[in-house]
């Protein structure tokens, strides 16, 4: 670190004197027609020793980086030194573990510790099972049939245990030197059998508590359909209702239509009777305002036919919707 801040240090005098150079070269720029050869081969001198010093001020940045680096190798080797030292005292672990297997094997009782960690084996392979059961509970029958085997199962299993335990028991009786061990492999058996109450007792709770809540939602979806039904029916009466008077209103266009044309033709052989146009000039004028009152008549009949149009079309949607929440809630 010191030789960091002497190297920091020269740096900054190396960018003063960089600072100088360039205002002597500016100075000397402004007076480059009155300079003679010695005083370019000094301006080349300076030039060459600020290269230097930026050369040398890079090479000590790239030290200082390198520098760096080699202190976060000291410290990753130290590291390495106290995971060799773990490692060390875990070979000497296993070399203890591995005598007192053998002192085991003198002993006849490695078997039966091998016996014994097969059925925790299998006690393991029936928690396993019964977690698997745990997650297909949408099946619910299959699944009450086998948490009843996995019950048979789990007291036949406990009877063996209590079976093998006995027979352990007597063993222990007889072996005198290990009955630490085995008192405490007696009591990671009764552990074992704690937690496989427990499993059943969760599995039972949890199948009980699905069970209630698949209730809930049955209910709540037919309270739903039978709403969507009662709905459905006012829609259709409302459909009928407006096609029976859309049925109406087309009626009344079609006759409208109808005396607009007769209407039509006889103002047509009106203009074809020209000396008969001075005696029907005052039939005409009755007319005009028969006519306007027909217009008016059929602007108003295309208004309400049109809002029709459209009340049918928002009913067409909401029916539309309504049977696409019944696909949904029998598909539920």
């Amino acid at each position: 670190m010191p030789e960091v801040k002497r190297r920091r240090t020269a740096n900054l005098s190396a960018r003063t004197n960089e600072d100088q150079d360039k205002e002597q070269s500016g100075f000397v720029s402004k007076k480059s027609m009155w300079m003679d050869p010695p005083t370019a081969s000094g301006l080349l001198a300076l030039i060459t020793c600020a290269v230097l010093t930026w050369f040398l001020f890079q090479q000590s940045t790239h030290l200082a980086v390198v520098e760096e680096k080699y202190n976060l190798l000291k410290q990753e080797a130290v590291k390495c030194q106290a995971m060799e030292n773990k490692i060390t005292i875990m070979s000497e672990k296993c070399e203890k573990t591995l005598s007192l297997m053998q002192h085991l094997e003198d002993n006849h009782i490695i078997a039966q510790m091998k016996h014994l960690q097969e059925e925790v084996n299998t006690m393991q392979l029936w928690s396993n099972r019964l977690l698997q059961e745990e997650e297909l509970k949408k099946n619910l029958t299959p699944l009450l049939h086998a948490v009843t085997k996995c019950e048979e199962s789990t007291a036949s299993v406990t009877k063996d245990f209590s079976i093998k335990i006995a027979t352990v028991k007597t063993d222990i009786r007889r072996i005198s030197g290990l009955e630490t061990d085995v008192t405490l492999l007696v009591e990671n058996l009764h552990s074992l059998e704690d937690k496989v109450d427990k499993v059943e007792k969760t599995t039972i709770q949890s199948i009980g508590n699905f069970l209630t809540n698949s209730i809930d939602r049955t209910t709540e979806l037919r309270n739903t359909a039978s709403g969507n039904a009662r709905q459905m029916q006012d829609i259709m009466e409302k459909i009928s209702v407006l096609n029976a008077d859309f049925n109406k209103q087309s009626t009344k266009l079609l006759d409208l239509e109808s005396d607009r044309v007769k209407v039509l033709t006889t103002v047509a052989f009106a203009n074809d009777l020209k000396p008969k146009v001075y005696n029907l000039k005052k039939n005409l004028a009755h007319l005009e305002p028969m006519l306007d009152d027909l217009t008016l008549r059929i602007g108003r009949l295309l208004e309400d036919l049109l809002e029709r149009q459209k009340e049918i079309a928002f009913l067409n949607k909401k029916f539309s919707n309504l049977m696409s929440i019944e696909a949904e809630v029998k598909i539920n």
